[in-house]
């Protein structure tokens, strides 16, 4: 597996990481399987795909317990990511950046990933209620304690900027400017995908410019653009695609065309390469600090992930895919 750094502290991790929330949150609850996830997180470690990533409010807590019966004992062999800032209640999502809340968090983290050190500590959503450099002065206060190895920050994009003209993470590189006075940050999470580039506007060159790692969240499209789902067959109540606006059975449709662009460059290298080993190799090819960390809990689909870091798209391709139709939503 191709390696990669990420941010100043030069932090190593293979080129493709594994997002471990779809094992225990968000997506079809009938179809996480607790064995299977260790299974497949071994799978990705033996593979190379060292940065696992999750976060305590994924289950909640029950991810992080997951993610810890392996690093149990694989620890050396894994780069551990999780996050902070999120609690969940039975209806509602909040932050909270207090300080004293952080230090309890990472202690109740640590124990669950049964490990003495988390590599990356993101801050998963910046509290509107404490400064946010009150926040991440505490989580720096973690890694000079040893606690933390270093220190990253989720992204969120302001949808209703589009109307007034502002880009999408403007306000996430002004809390990136504001934090970055405290102390160093050495990755930024956020959504960067073939029918997602909006980061790649402002955020993926902010971070290139100052040597800060860039994790891409959703690579895949939440499944779609591996050309596995099919439109009109509906999720579960609890998978977070049955309410989301592209999920719609007329959006899926619509935007098959996407799926198809990347189906002809697979084609072009082999019967082997899938739609998905395509879409990862775009977000490889857009920056040497970038590191795509899609989720799955089979160890099918991390094998298949394992791939594509071998995939060298040509200039044909990526041209080819620059060129796909725009993704359509039902607010569009």
């Amino acid at each position: 597996m191709e390696r990669r750094t990420i941010g100043a502290a030069t932090l190593e991790v293979g080129a493709v990481g594994l997002g471990c929330m779809p094992m225990s949150w968000a997506y079809s609850g009938s179809r996480q399987r607790g064995d299977e996830s260790l299974r497949t997180v071994h799978r990705a470690l033996d593979l190379g795909l060292t940065l696992l990533d999750t976060a305590d409010m994924y289950g909640p807590f029950t991810n992080e317990l997951l993610v810890g019966r392996v690093l149990k004992e694989r620890r050396a062999e894994a780069f551990v990511s999780t996050k902070v800032g999120l609690l969940v209640g039975e209806q509602h999502i909040v932050a909270n950046g207090r300080p004293g809340y952080v230090r309890r968090a990472c202690d109740a983290s640590l124990r669950r990933l049964q490990t003495d050190v988390i590599d990356l500590y993101q801050l998963h959503r910046a509290d509107p209620e404490v400064p946010v450099e009150e926040t991440w002065g505490a989580m720096a206060e973690l890694v000079r304690a040893g606690k933390v190895r270093a220190l990253g920050l989720c992204a969120v994009g302001a949808r209703g900027g589009r109307r007034t003209g502002a880009r999408l993470y403007d306000g996430t590189i002004r809390q990136l400017e504001r934090v970055q006075q405290v102390f160093p940050v050495s990755a930024v999470e956020a959504e960067l995908s073939v029918w997602s580039a909006e980061s790649l506007d402002a955020l993926v060159p902010w971070c290139a410019a100052r040597g800060v790692g860039f994790l891409a969240a959703m690579p895949l499209g939440n499944g779609f653009l591996t050309g596995t789902l099919t439109p009109g067959e509906g999720f579960e109540p609890d998978d977070l695609r049955a309410r989301h606006p592209r999920f719609t059975a007329e959006m899926m449709a619509a935007n098959q065309p996407i799926v198809a662009g990347l189906r002809r460059v697979a084609r072009r290298h082999g019967e082997d390469v899938t739609p998905a080993q395509v879409a990862l190799a775009w977000v490889l090819a857009q920056g040497r600090h970038v590191v795509p960390v899609p989720g799955a809990k089979r160890e099918r689909w991390v094998t298949e992930n394992a791939g594509a870091p071998g995939l060298r798209l040509t200039p044909r391709d990526l041209t080819d895919l620059a060129y796909l139709p725009t993704a359509q939503k039902s607010w569009d």
